[in-house]
């Protein structure tokens, strides 16, 4: 007798199909994820976080096919414009890694009135560092355009824009904070309805803003980052709703609505690596545009229209990462190490898998893509270029980017700091530098260069995790 094929029985524990669980894991689940099959934990917390993350790239990605329409100046400023952003992402994201990991040992150990104080404490946190972002932003503006590089002409365009991305940091923050404290908890799905409902008013509110309707007159990139600076808030009134509401695992309550400066301090000395982290990380990738800003506007259009493109294909990995960080911190808080390192590894081969098709897709379809955005040829020319590069490098990305989260999970947000350093700053640059001027490859030499990094994350986070230190890590 043959043996009988694997169903979704072995999936979610009882007779169904395929289609059943991603039903479950998009209308949320209260699965406890320290018992169980450990592919469909990875199913049920993979596939909401997916969509978050693509919700998240959708802000971005409609912002750029709408204000594409003005030219490449207006691209040029946009694209550089965000990326000053990094200090506040920096800040959001490194903060996020520590609510996270801390929520989910919390969740893990079944504390939820300890989750829902490190919950309320990431919200104080959130409101204290947009402050100074704000008036950073605000008040230089042009100075920080003009220190990337960018004409006068994307000065012009851009400095308004700036100024309400910063004035309006606070949104990114809490959204940020509070859908990881989502996270942490296992409610994924909260997450990604938040930021479905922020995208759908910011996509309606994108081309009303930027080319005008009536009444409504015609703001350039200005309107485009007032609609998302709107969106953002209405989603953060979706997740404060909830969590006050007690829809999900976590409810903030009365009691825990104070300061409490010990569970702070804890939650500052895990995010500060985090912070620094992404800081690195990020910063790396600003050095690229300044690198690319020198061959002229229509390269910086074409980089910053493919990477969107790119941010958005690898996003099913990024989603997985996070799902692999929520089942680390989950199962070290109960005790699990093993199970923990078992559901990192479903999570990096998945994930791997899924974005070598994208990568295929990519490669095979380019031009195509870029012909979405502009006919401008030596931006498609650019972009093109860029994806043809990193879709190669796409199933090394996912695996890099699957073990570092994991790390994160686990609170140790020190060791993807140094990886972060290495391949970034110590690798990443001088190969891009390198092969664009001394090789005289141009663009091309730092894409190449660019491609390779992602293959020496991978091998690093690989031989780093293996190791096994992360397991002690106290959080």
């Amino acid at each position: 007798m043959s043996p009988k094929k694997p169903s979704l029985t072995n999936l979610s524990g009882r007779p169904g199909t395929w289609g059943r669980a991603v039903l479950e894991a998009i209308r949320g689940t209260h699965q406890d994820f320290t018992s169980g099959s450990l592919v469909r934990a990875v199913v049920l917390l993979s596939i909401p976080m997916v969509l978050e993350m693509l919700m998240q790239s959708v802000f971005e990605f409609a912002d750029i096919f709408f204000v594409s329409r003005l030219g490449a100046d207006a691209v040029a400023a946009v694209g550089i414009g965000a990326s000053l952003l990094i200090f506040v992402f920096a800040t959001g994201i490194g903060l996020s890694m520590a609510v996270t990991a801390m929520v989910a040992r919390r969740i893990g150990e079944k504390n939820p009135e300890a989750a829902s104080a490190a919950a309320w404490q990431a919200i104080i946190a959130g409101i204290a560092v947009s402050i100074p972002f704000s008036v950073v932003g605000i008040w230089f503006a042009p100075d920080m355009l003009r220190l990337m590089g960018a004409t006068e002409e994307v000065v012009e365009y851009g400095t308004t824009y700036v100024a309400i991305l910063f004035g309006s940091n606070i949104t990114i923050l809490l959204l940020f904070l509070i859908n990881a404290i989502f996270r942490g908890a296992g409610d994924a799905v909260f997450a990604m309805r938040a930021l479905a409902i922020a995208n759908l008013l910011n996509i309606a509110l994108d081309p009303l803003f930027i080319f005008g309707l009536g009444p409504i007159p015609a703001m350039g990139i200005t309107g485009a980052a007032i609609a998302t600076a709107f969106s953002r808030a209405i989603g953060i009134a979706y997740q404060l709703f909830v969590l006050f509401r007690g829809s999900g695992r976590l409810t903030i309550r009365r009691k825990a609505m104070h300061m409490n400066a010990n569970l702070l301090r804890r939650m500052l000395k895990i995010s500060g690596p985090g912070i620094v982290q992404y800081l690195v990380a990020s910063a790396s990738w600003i050095a690229i545009i300044r690198l690319v800003a020198a061959f002229g506007s229509e390269a910086v259009a074409g980089y910053t229209i493919g990477i969107r493109v790119v941010i958005f294909a690898i996003l099913p990995a990024w989603g997985m990462a996070n799902a692999a960080a929520t089942l680390t911190g989950q199962n070290l808080g109960a005790g699990q190490p093993d199970r923990a390192a078992r559901s990192v590894w479903i999570t990096a081969g998945a994930s791997a898998s899924i974005l070598a098709l994208a990568g295929v897709g990519m490669i095979m379809t380019s031009g195509s893509i870029m012909r979405l955005f502009t006919d401008q040829p030596e931006v498609i020319g650019v972009g093109a270029l860029l994806l043809r590069y990193l879709g190669g490098s796409y199933p090394f990305l996912a695996l890099g980017m699957t073990m570092l989260q994991a790390f994160n999970g686990a609170g140790d947000t020190v060791t993807p700091t140094w990886i972060n350093f290495f391949c970034g700053w110590l690798f990443q640059i001088p190969a891009a530098l390198f092969l664009a001027h001394i090789l005289s490859l141009g663009t091309e030499g730092i894409f190449i260069g660019v491609a390779v990094t992602q293959v020496l994350y991978a091998a690093v986070g690989i031989a780093w995790f293996r190791r096994g230190r992360w397991k002690l890590k106290v959080v």
